[in-house]
């Protein structure tokens, strides 16, 4: 299964990894600290497929452009979301710095040669 993969496919694949990485991060904080059984599963079935399709993404993208932009995905939806629903501040600094990692992401996306 996926024994090739697109460069265009790859990306697709690590976008989704990355909505996963927000999912696992928001529901381990609900999970507060593994002790709700429902977060906690959704927890590690997200984890689970956060790794693995940024395993398949990396049949076709450079490790370092993968990695960074997985994770700035991840940052950057959990930071969000802890302000939308954990009531985490929300100062301009912060909004600022995530602002940051945005541009970072776009540019590793569209500076990549794949």
């Amino acid at each position: 299964m996926f024994a090739s993969i697109s460069p265009p496919f790859a990306w697709g694949l690590l976008v989704l990894a990355g909505l996963f990485e927000i999912v696992w991060a928001i529901s381990m904080k609900a999970s507060e600290g593994f002790t709700h059984p429902q977060y906690t599963a959704i927890t590690l079935a997200a984890a689970s497929a956060s790794f693995w399709l940024i395993g398949l993404s990396l049949k076709a993208l450079p490790v370092g452009t993968a990695y960074a932009v997985w994770t700035g995905i991840g940052a950057v939806g959990a930071a969000v979301l802890g302000i939308l629903f954990f009531k985490e501040p929300a100062t301009l600094a912060r909004i600022g710095c995530i602002a940051l990692i945005v541009v970072g992401i776009l540019g590793l996306k569209f500076l990549s040669s794949e």
